[in-house]
């Protein structure tokens, strides 16, 4: 076995499709790659073709070593694109020790960012009557309105007003759903997240 480094970020992805406790990252990653021991049996029949089972050994010295990374990066591209869901990576049990409301719901947006980066721009658009929910900067928001109480979404550029009641924020979180391409029903699961 070797050891490797990974993000918070892949971390929690990781950590949040545990399927039963005590599952390690190896066998959690080969169930999300589809990877059922093929190469393993592989290598055992071909020794003088050495395949690269470990994420961290970056130099490539083989043909075959190079194809199937090319073959792994292919299976991880249809996962976080073709299947990007927030339901991947929001783990409950994270969610459930955030501090109150507002905690919650700024993990909520955290992990819808972290799912929809590209299109997280859609929540700039999710606005009530006369006041602004979201900015990329703290004065945007700031200046926006009074007592807005704008809160950083964790790890993105994003601003969010939080000053407002859990209906409201209820409101917010299904609306962003909504932009970022959810179904209704999804989106009110999420919002009930909260």
């Amino acid at each position: 076995m070797k050891k490797i480094d990974i993000d918070d970020e892949l971390y929690q992805y990781i950590a949040s499709n545990t399927q039963s406790i005590g599952e390690s990252a190896s066998t959690i990653l080969r169930r999300l790659l589809n990877i059922h021991g093929e190469n393993d049996l592989a290598a055992k029949e071909k020794p003088e073709q050495p395949v690269t089972h470990e994420v961290a050994k970056t130099t490539q010295t083989t043909e075959h070593t190079s194809s199937t990374e090319n073959k792994k990066s292919a299976a991880v591209t249809p996962l976080t694109q073709a299947h990007a869901s927030v339901f991947n990576i929001l783990n409950k049990e994270e969610l459930a020790m955030q501090k109150g409301v507002v905690g919650r719901f700024l993990f909520i947006l955290s992990a819808l960012h972290r799912t929809h980066k590209t299109d997280f721009s859609a929540v700039l658009d999710v606005q009530g009557r006369d006041r602004v929910y979201f900015a990329t900067s703290k004065e945007a928001l700031v200046n926006s309105g009074s007592s807005m109480n704008p809160k950083n979404i964790t790890d993105s550029e994003y601003w969010v007003m939080t000053n407002s009641n859990t209906t409201r924020k209820k409101m917010m979180l299904h609306e962003v759903a909504l932009g970022l391409g959810y179904s209704a029903e999804q989106a009110e699961k999420i919002r009930d997240y909260l």
